[in-house]
């Protein structure tokens, strides 16, 4: 008996409680339209101007949460460079030192995750850094370029126009 009540209990906790918390209002929903058109404009730019690729999928996610939700803590600058670095450089690691396997995908995501929670540089988009690493087999270049220098744009964007919104401030915090 008090095995099936422990798995009640357990079941119970996934039904949830209330309504989503999330705002939505006409001014920003055109900003987050604004920041994430213009912050994936200058990469593909970027990308069309050199022999550089300087897109990948998870700056599409980080755009959402840095123009969407740009006061949460996962947000922030440290969180959007940092996140992005770390798990790139976890990612780099495992690629070239166990190879693109299924197991080294996972073993990628895992210790990006951990190390960002290590270093307080938790940022969601940049957990799917290290299935792009392996997946493509990328150099050790692709830390500069795409992932700083990419993850750096969308900051600066995001610098400034959530800015330009007298009732939003960003950052919330540097370090």
């Amino acid at each position: 008996m008090k095995i099936d009540l422990t798995i009640i209990g357990y079941i119970s906790k996934m039904k949830g409680s209330g309504r989503s918390p999330l705002k939505v209002s006409p001014k920003n929903m055109a900003i987050g339209f604004i920041g994430g058109f213009t912050a994936i404009a200058i990469l593909a730019f970027l990308t069309g101007f050199t022999s550089e690729a300087w897109i990948m999928a998870p700056f599409g996610a980080s755009c959402v949460l840095a123009f969407g939700v740009w006061d949460s803590p996962l947000s922030q600058p440290r969180n959007i460079i940092g996140g992005h670095l770390i798990s790139a450089l976890a990612g780099l690691c495992v690629y070239h030192v166990f190879g693109n396997g299924t197991i080294s995908m996972a073993l990628g995501v895992g210790l990006a995750i951990a190390l960002m929670m290590l270093t307080r540089t938790t940022h969601p988009p940049a957990g799917a850094n290290p299935l792009v690493v392996i997946m493509a087999g990328s150099s050790w270049s692709f830390l500069v370029t795409p992932v700083l220098i990419g993850a750096v744009i969308i900051v600066l964007v995001a610098l400034l126009v959530n800015n330009m919104d007298n009732k939003r401030r960003y950052p919330n915090f540097w370090l």
